[in-house]
């Protein structure tokens, strides 16, 4: 789906954001993107959108340079969901909020009433349809600027740090709302610095540092311990901590990732 080769983005001459990244997103994946502060996430990701040009390199959507592609035709294939829901609020109800995005991609009023009701369907919004969206608490305003993704019918969501500032409770049900997306085959890219997260549901996980791309690959694999993580700013779940103490049972770190970890277990089950 996605084919990003060499990429380099610089705010200013010299100063690498993105340097030198390459990667390809198939259909169906679901992968985290993760790192430290400044590391390059935000801007890959931004890249992709064509929100950002980039310096240097390219990125292939299904073959074609999205660099030449209309914002139109990026938006029908991919959903961009910001870390701050209400950068993306402006309209009156929900369900008219959710239908705007239809509306400009030249959706017939009859498919736009459709999308809107798939979307809060899919998202659990349905009873807040006529509810000024202002009123709602970050995580449903947080699945309303999903739903408003979704009602554009794309292929892939991209999510910048969707569970930031939420409970617990929060975390789980918008993360398991987005399981429930990949399982019906669409392609998640998460932003997070959530590792308990990432490790419960992504099933792939790559790691900027300094704007480059240092791991890719399987998060057991990365929390096994032949990674340095804490160079790249990231931390071990509590599960990998009490795993790194069961040594002595003589099981492989992955595989006792897996024991301890919901959907992540089946991976080493």
């Amino acid at each position: 789906m996605l084919e990003i080769t060499k990429l380099n983005y610089c705010y200013k001459p010299g100063l690498f954001a993105v340097k030198d990244v390459s990667l390809t997103v198939t259909d169906g994946e679901f992968v985290a993107l993760t790192g430290r502060n400044g590391s390059g996430k935000t801007t890959l990701t931004r890249l992709i959108m064509s929100l950002l040009k980039p310096t240097g390199g390219e990125i292939m959507l299904d073959g074609a340079d999205t660099a030449k592609l209309k914002t139109a035709d990026l938006a029908r294939q991919i959903g961009y969901v910001f870390q701050n829901p209400d950068r993306q609020i402006f309209r009156d109800t929900v369900a008219r909020e959710i239908a705007y995005g239809p509306e400009q991609l030249g959706f017939s009023p009859e498919d736009t009433v459709r999308a809107t009701a798939e979307a809060l369907a899919a998202t659990g919004l349905e009873e807040m349809a006529q509810a000024y969206p202002r009123t709602l608490n970050k995580g449903q305003k947080q699945r309303l600027a999903i739903a408003s993704a979704l009602a554009m019918r794309p292929r892939c969501l991209i999510l910048d740090e969707p569970t930031s500032g939420q409970d617990a409770r929060g975390k789980r049900q918008l993360m398991e709302l987005l399981a429930g997306l990949n399982v019906k085959g669409m392609t998640i890219l998460l932003i997070t610095h959530d590792m308990e997260l990432l490790l419960s549901f992504a099933r792939r996980v790559i790691v900027l540092a300094a704007g480059t791309k240092v791991f890719d690959g399987d998060a057991g694999e990365m929390f096994a311990g032949g990674c340095d993580i804490n160079s790249w700013g990231l931390r071990e779940p509590a599960v990998v901590k009490i795993c790194q103490g069961l040594r002595s049972l003589n099981i492989s770190p992955p595989e006792l990732i897996g024991k301890f970890t919901g959907r992540a277990g089946e991976r080493y089950a």
